[in-house]
């Protein structure tokens, strides 16, 4: 009789142990809901939108269903959408731009954050020290290409051209950081820099028309109020024959000359992947680290390039736009 206690003793331990074993994520469900907040519509933002959802149906299936909001670039509207999402506590938010990533990390600490479109997440989530790992329950990709190449497009393309503004909305702690590593550059380069900030798309043309008036080139990091606004910007550099060169395809298509550019899409694409593995039990998002695009093409718009008069070298590939 002892024997056989202990034998059964023996077993629920065992059973218990492996039951502790077993990663609580590691059970798929039948169903999942993923909340998209987009901070505003534009080119760019649209192409990492789509490039998630293709990846998670890729992955899912029909198991995986999406509620996708635009905030219209409203903050109020933006936080609304993710209290949204946390209240009917989806399985995980996507943050598409680095306001609704900054949102909904101080919106929820147990819901997977993955963000996308968000050029330095440890600007964007002021971590001192970042190391390229956020931690907790947040993970995703950068935007970021090399801003040393795209401030030298200005010696290439631009070589007479010795005053840049550069312009950004300042309500963008990404667009920040990059004018400032950009200025950086261009300085190193020997040009003179002059930087101009506005705080909505209602004083934008206001200062796009000062900082033409004051520079002979002007440079727009990845800022979404100048992405989704670009022609107004546009429409005041080009007659004034001032060149732009912009921090994505989207913006240079929308009316500038030239960019060294990623692809959207692939990056939301990477991000859907990331989602998967998440929402699967096969990755935790706290040891993922953030993901870069791999791969860095410099283009330029042709139409405009040659309203402008200005020669484009070897290497660069045109972008298709309907720009006269």
């Amino acid at each position: 009789m002892k024997k056989l206690l202990s034998f059964l003793l023996c077993g629920t331990m065992l059973l218990g142990m492996a039951a502790c074993g077993e990663d609580s994520t590691s059970t798929e469900k039948d169903t999942y809901t993923v909340g998209i907040c987009q901070i505003q519509p534009h080119v760019a933002l649209d192409a990492a939108t789509q490039g998630v959802q293709d990846a998670l149906k890729a992955e899912l299936g029909d198991k995986v269903t999406f509620k996708v909001q635009d905030a219209g670039g409203d903050q109020s509207a933006c936080t609304t959408i993710i209290n949204s999402f946390v209240s009917e506590n989806v399985d995980l938010i996507l943050a598409n731009a680095t306001p609704v990533l900054q949102t909904a990390y101080n919106a929820t600490q147990t819901i997977p954050i993955l963000g996308t479109s968000v050029t330095e997440y440890g600007v964007a989530l002021d971590i001192e020290g970042f190391s390229g790992t956020v931690g907790g329950n947040v993970s995703g990709t950068s935007d970021l290409a090399p801003l040393d190449q795209q401030a030298a497009l200005f010696t290439e393309l631009l070589p007479d051209k010795n005053t840049i503004g550069l312009i950004y909305c300042s309500a963008e702690a990404n667009s920040k950081y990059q004018v400032e590593k950009v200025k950086g550059y261009l300085e190193a380069a020997g040009k003179t820099c002059k930087v101009y900030t506005f705080t909505d798309s209602n004083d934008m043309a206001g200062v796009c028309t000062t900082a033409v008036s004051e520079c002979e080139a002007l440079y727009v990091p990845t800022d979404n109020t100048v992405a989704t606004y670009m022609s107004i910007l546009d429409q005041v550099a080009r007659p004034a024959k001032v060149p732009v060169i912009t921090g994505e395809e989207g913006m240079c298509a929308g009316g500038g000359i030239a960019t060294l550019s990623i692809s959207y899409y692939d990056l939301g694409y990477a991000t859907g992947k990331m989602a998967a593995k998440i929402l699967k039990g096969e990755a935790k998002i706290s040891e993922m680290p953030i993901e870069y695009a791999p791969e860095f093409t410099k283009k330029y718009n042709k139409a405009v390039c040659d309203e402008l008069g200005i020669t484009i070298p070897e290497g660069y590939t045109a972008i298709e736009t309907s720009a006269e």
